[in-house]
């Protein structure tokens, strides 16, 4: 078993991606950053930080194309 976090505070989310905790979570509550609630606590599942790099990168692609 992998000792790695599956998920992660809102902060460290936030601190792995180079953003700041508002902008984390603005993109949680746009729905382009997944996030789970357990309890009063909102994590970041650590899958959900590749998915939003890709998120990121399409959009890249799709701007140098218009």
């Amino acid at each position: 078993m992998t000792t790695e976090k599956k998920l992660l505070r809102v902060e460290e989310a936030a601190a792995l991606l180079g953003i700041g905790r508002t902008r984390a979570f603005e993109q949680i509550r746009l729905g382009r950053l997944r996030s789970v609630k357990i309890g009063t606590s909102r994590l970041v599942p650590a899958v959900a930080l590749d998915e939003y790099v890709a998120l990121l990168l399409e959009e890249s692609v799709q701007d140098r194309a218009a």
